[in-house]
């Protein structure tokens, strides 16, 4: 009976892996098109609208302005968050500094405030592979804090402790009751992921209250 559950465990395991995988993958072919193509696109448009500046009479030039503004902010946030879909880009800059690019992006879209709060002495990964799934799930959290929580505020601290990191990242949005969202497909990727690399994940929240992800990591392991 435990070689069996222990071979039901190993197969889930591998199944979440193949999973994690071909999302990795399928995010890395996104940010590629993101930032050849979609980005070439925004850069022909930028130069042509240029050029028919130049050719304008004086009285209508300055009705280019706010076209030509909104082009070069756009192909700014197209090549920022093609960064953060490229695990190779990721993993290059490292994991804090890809959670601070995470934050100053989701804050020029709409928040008032998105800040990184770092307790302790930074440590390296053994896994350098665990990076990425972490990031992947901050990044589903602020993606939700996106989407639903009417939030303005967002934090994320890293705590480094002697043999752990604990992340917590709080939005300040509506909340929710934790009951109803319990089975969203969002929490089971963020709870699948975190299980992976043997972290303990945890998701509080209340209505009107916002929500709060705690994620304890343990540095003491190697796969």
């Amino acid at each position: 009976m435990l070689d069996k559950i222990r071979q039901q465990q190993a197969f889930e395991e591998e199944i979440v892996q193949a999973q994690t995988e071909t999302q990795e993958q399928t995010l890395k072919n996104i940010g590629w098109e993101l930032h050849d193509n979609v980005g070439q696109l925004l850069s022909f448009a930028s130069m042509q609208l240029s050029i028919l500046k130049m050719q304008a009479s004086d009285e209508i030039k300055d009705k280019f302005k706010d076209t030509s503004d909104a082009l070069r902010e756009s192909l700014k946030e197209v090549r920022a968050l093609s960064k953060t879909l490229n695990n190779e880009v990721v993993l290059n800059i490292g994991f804090e500094e890809s959670v601070s690019n995470e934050l100053e992006r989701l804050k020029k879209m709409k928040f008032t405030s998105a800040q990184k709060f770092t307790i302790g002495e930074k440590r390296s990964f053994n896994n350098r592979k665990h990076e990425i799934i972490l990031f992947r799930i901050i990044q589903e959290f602020l993606s939700n804090s996106v989407k639903y929580s009417e939030a303005e505020n967002l934090s994320i601290t890293l705590d480094y402790r002697p043999k752990s990191l604990v992340i917590t990242a709080k939005d300040d949005g509506k909340g929710f009751d934790i009951n109803t969202i319990e089975k969203g497909s969002g929490l089971l990727n963020m709870k699948s992921r975190a299980a992976l690399i043997n972290a303990d994940l945890k998701l509080n929240s209340e209505a009107g209250k916002g929500v709060e992800l705690i994620i304890n990591y343990p540095f003491t392991q190697t796969a």
